[in-house]
């Protein structure tokens, strides 16, 4: 009997996934429990397993497309079961409720296959008239609810769309192709190239734009004299070079930033919003903003305050390696606290980081620049990073991020403090 192999639960909420890459083709014998797809969610790439052997007889999903949680991905026959022609139908199953398959998942278990029941669709009468009622768009044309509603965020009126479902009706995609037809936009003036945004850029793009809505950032910037730092750092590179590690300064910020939370608990906390209460975390896990080629990753080193400027270098080098490499598990991109983005590493000086819920506060830091500096009543060169701190207004105020950043510096600048308030 064929098995319809449904994409599993992947936990934490993730609905969706794009098809990277299948590991079995249309005729292969694959055990239980084998890989058999690599599938992109929520900024990592996850081996799907297989939840029984058998013959592979449709591949239903092609690379790249897009599948939701519970979407049939292939279907499997018994051993030397024949491949099914293209177009046909697997057998209708319905088994009891107990005897179901359940398809292994990378957090548990997801009953097979439900059985699907399709509301009928009415005919609509001939003389029903199109227009219903004022503002009541589109309401005489043949539709479920669940496509009005998606035709309305793709800006598509029904009126225009001719249904190809039964008795005229408009299905989802009647709207995607009416989406899709030519615009007058920007090909229009000239040629243009357009990029699908999946994967990856998708995550980030819906992350941020949460984050965005969600929190009332504001930025605040310093800057920091990190000569004693720079020194330090130049010291101690060749020694753990030799241990294969290469030391950055992101494990001292990392560290510097610790302190800085530990006394001001309302920049490592979260918003609870259904019970109006702010959350302040007694654990400090800070997250790191990897760039990727495929965009940012954030990466969470947890527990920092129980690691040493060392164990921070060694643990990120391997993060960050897995992160580009896009082998990193889903455990090692969740639970920060409190977040921090270097893109001086690419030339920038100041700006405004986006938060990255839940946290409250992210710290960003610029291009390490000599620039001239008063010092003890002398002006010197020195070596002097740009700061920018944006926060969560709904928990801290203005005041409170000055000193916050005020205390950072004083860390930064005084290496040496970080060594003797370490636990």
């Amino acid at each position: 009997m064929a098995f319809n192999f449904l994409l599993p639960d992947l936990g934490e909420g993730i609905a969706e996934g794009e098809i990277r890459k299948w590991l079995v083709k249309a005729g292969d014998v694959i055990e239980e429990h084998q890989a058999v797809l690599e599938i992109e969610t929520d900024k990592a790439v996850v081996e799907v397993p297989a939840p029984k052997g058998g013959t592979v007889l449709r591949i239903s999903k092609e690379e790249g497309q897009t599948a939701n949680v519970g979407d049939v991905l292939m279907v499997i026959g018994e051993a030397g079961e024949k491949i099914e022609e293209p177009g046909a139908a697997v057998p209708e199953q319905k088994p009891q409720a107990a005897e179901r398959h359940k398809s292994v998942s990378v957090v548990g278990e997801l009953p097979e296959e439900e059985e699907e029941v399709k509301p009928a669709v009415k005919e609509r009468p001939k003389n029903l008239p199109r227009d219903e009622g004022p503002g009541n768009e589109g309401a005489g044309v043949l539709a479920v609810p669940a496509v009005r509603l998606f035709a309305k965020e793709q800006g598509v009126s029904l009126e225009k769309i001719k249904g190809s479902g039964p008795g005229g009706s408009i299905a989802k995609e009647d709207v995607l192709k009416a989406s899709q037809q030519p615009q007058k936009t920007e090909e229009a003036f000239g040629a243009v190239e357009r990029v699908a945004i999946r994967g990856l850029r998708k995550t980030i793009a819906k992350n941020l734009l949460f984050a965005q809505k969600t929190a009332a950032s504001v930025t605040e910037t310093e800057e920091a004299d990190i000569t004693e730092l720079w020194d330090l750092r130049e010291r101690e590179k060749k020694m753990l070079q030799d241990k294969g590690i290469h030391l950055t300064f992101m494990p001292f910020f990392i560290k510097a930033v610790q302190h800085t939370i530990m006394e001001y608990a309302l920049f490592n906390a979260s918003v609870d919003e259904e019970r109006d209460e702010i959350i302040v975390k007694k654990f400090y896990n800070i997250g790191v903003a990897v760039d990727t080629p495929e965009g940012l990753i954030v990466p969470v080193i947890r527990n920092v305050d129980k690691k040493t400027v060392r164990e921070l270098a060694a643990e990120l080098q391997d993060l960050s390696q897995k992160a580009r490499e896009r082998t990193i598990k889903l455990d090692d991109l969740k639970g920060s606290t409190f977040t921090i983005t270097n893109y001086g590493a690419f030339g920038a000086v100041f700006a405004t980081p986006i938060i990255n819920y839940p946290d409250v506060a992210i710290l960003g830091t610029g291009k390490v620049s000599d620039k001239p500096w008063v010092r003890e009543g002398r002006i010197e060169a020195r070596k002097i990073i740009p700061l920018s701190l944006t926060f969560d207004h709904r928990v801290n105020d203005g005041a409170g991020a000055a000193k916050f950043l005020t205390r950072l510096v004083g860390y930064l600048e005084d290496p040496a403090s970080l060594f003797i308030e370490s636990t």
